[in-house]
């Protein structure tokens, strides 16, 4: 949705970025991994301690690099590799859910109810990807739904920093969406491999 339609113009804004960031030396596999160990030290060393706006700020940060390993792949002259895509998917799944736990701590330490929301949105989380992955297993085209990756990573750290500006019930709206729209796209999900088999 978000992710198809704005990709084109994205990817045309970043390509000179990503030329350069080769030309330095540094790899896709290695941009990968830096904006994943920002994402995760960022994550657990500030959601859980109530800092969510600087926690938000830095996640988004780290999260940009997702934007640039894949384009850095494409044009590098040993192009995409499926050990990069593997890769990039598995490091995906890190980063979504660090995210939630970090908030997931700081709601079971503030003994906030809401934790369970946030534990519903993790859990869903990691079955819509796995879902899309074990439907191309059996070489079934599973992707769209109510909320991909990218709608869901908006829809979070908006929440978180707003939460985090003292908008009063951002957090509580954020995670309910979340978990409703993660249920609602499993469900979707698992009745397009239903109606493939």
């Amino acid at each position: 949705m978000i992710s198809s339609t704005l990709k084109p113009a994205v990817t045309r804004f970043i390509t000179p970025m990503a030329r350069t960031l080769l030309r330095v030396g540094l790899t896709p596999d290695g941009i990968t991994i830096l904006g994943a160990l920002g994402v995760v030290l960022s994550s657990l060393a500030f959601f859980p301690r109530g800092d969510f706006f600087l926690a938000s700020f830095l996640v988004t940060l780290f999260a940009l690099s997702d934007l640039f390993d894949g384009t850095m792949a494409r044009i590098s002259q040993s192009g995409s590799s499926r050990w990069g895509a593997f890769l990039d998917s598995t490091i995906d799944r890190i980063s979504d859910s660090v995210i939630l736990v970090g908030v997931c701590i700081y709601l079971l330490n503030s003994n906030d109810r809401l934790a369970v929301v946030a534990l519903i949105t993790l859990v869903t989380g990691i079955l819509i990807p796995y879902i899309r992955a074990k439907a191309e297993a059996f070489n079934i085209v599973c992707s769209g739904g109510a909320a991909e990756r990218t709608e869901r990573l908006a829809i979070t750290l908006s929440a978180t920093a707003l939460h985090g500006l003292g908008v009063s019930f951002a957090l509580a709206v954020g995670l309910w969406l979340l978990a409703i729209l993660g249920i609602i796209t499993v469900t979707q999900r698992m009745l397009i491999v239903k109606r493939a088999i």
